[in-house]
């Protein structure tokens, strides 16, 4: 997304495109979209594609094989039809997705959400068993640069929202002043945000330079059988890394080591927890996640969708109380003017006398 700029036509392979994928794009102001997979695939009702048709930007999907036609930065055009044009041949085409098209494939999506989330709990339920050693044994934590104990921890994924989420917790974030941890992007989120990511916690596959060089502790998500490839990524930004394993997700994984490390609250913001959400990440189940919540319990907010839990309107009769606060200076002054004169005035004389002019 950072090497798009406004008025490019956006190549990607994004099956079942998300509503997060489809903000970065929009806000890119990419001119349209070519999806060589699928955008929406029917497993569930992703709200990525109607994001996009509503900021007026055109999604065309497109075959796999196009990816291997045209290069990184290589002119293209579409047509009307779909078709798709580099150096002035056809190499492709595509379909066009209409709002009306999109609706359809949401409300058969919707119809099988049943289906999925019967799979999902299942599997859920199988990670659970296999994964109950996150409740049961504490995790092993390498030594920290932030201090954690006794503090908040505010936890940053790049989830549905979480910029806006991110905006209405600024006052708790000045006040409180929290460890600030980014889930991969979430610690760009807060570079964005004008706040410096204290920890990054993550695969690093989604998190630029300037983040991992700003945070006092980065930490690599290490699977259980040893893997670690987020220290490829860690070596060649030249950013010194711990590893830590676990299963599950990164951010249950973030969530755990602020959990470990002795924070008082843990704040989420957003954080994937539902079924739509797990369906977009393509995880069979949510074994850890629930694990996770299950051994943090109280100490977790989850910050989701604070942003539209409440939005302060200015009462009617506030405008006319702040009119008159203000008439109550203006009136001390005119009522003390003569004497706030007269005043100024000895106090310049003996700053005179005093020296000596």
């Amino acid at each position: 997304m950072s090497r798009l700029r406004p008025g490019e036509i956006a190549l990607i392979d994004h099956p079942d495109l998300d509503e997060v994928a489809a903000d970065g794009l929009r806000r890119a102001r990419v001119r349209a979209v070519i999806n060589t997979s699928s955008s929406i695939t029917g497993r569930y009702p992703n709200m990525g594609p109607s994001l996009l048709l509503a900021a007026g930007i055109p999604l065309l999907d497109g075959p796999g094989a196009l990816r291997r036609l045209l290069a990184d930065g290589q002119e293209v055009a579409i047509d009307r039809r779909g078709r798709i044009y580099a150096g002035g041949a056809p190499v492709a085409t595509g379909v066009w997705l209409t709002e009306d098209a999109v609706a359809r494939r949401l409300e058969a999506a919707r119809r099988n959400l049943p289906a999925q989330a019967e799979r999902v709990i299942e599997n859920t339920l199988e990670h659970a068993r296999r994964e109950k050693r996150l409740v049961i044994d504490p995790l092993p934590l390498p030594p920290m640069k932030k201090p954690v104990p006794g503090r908040h921890a505010l936890v940053v994924v790049r989830g549905h929202n979480y910029r806006a989420d991110l905006a209405a917790l600024r006052a708790y974030i000045d006040d409180v002043q929290p460890v600030l941890i980014g889930v991969d992007g979430g610690a760009d989120a807060l570079l964005e945000a004008g706040l410096r990511p204290h920890v990054v916690v993550g695969d690093m596959d989604s998190v630029s330079d300037a983040a991992l060089r700003a945070a006092a502790d980065v930490i690599v998500h290490g699977y259980p059988d040893g893997r670690a490839p987020g220290l490829l990524r860690t070596e060649a930004a030249g950013v010194a890394a711990s590893v830590v394993r676990a299963p599950g997700t990164s951010e249950d994984l973030a969530m755990l080591i602020a959990y470990e490390a002795g924070a008082d609250l843990i704040v989420a913001v957003g954080s994937h927890s539902n079924l739509v959400d797990f369906l977009e990440k393509g995880r069979p189940g949510m074994g850890s996640t629930f694990l996770v919540r299950l051994k943090i319990g109280t100490r977790l907010v989850d910050a989701r969708g604070v942003s539209r839990l409440y939005r302060a309107r200015p009462r009617p009769s506030q405008p006319v109380q702040i009119a008159l606060a203000a008439l109550v200076p203006a009136g001390i002054v005119v009522a003390l003017g003569g004497t706030l004169k007269q005043w100024l005035k000895l106090a310049w004389l003996h700053l005179r006398l005093l020296a000596g002019l």
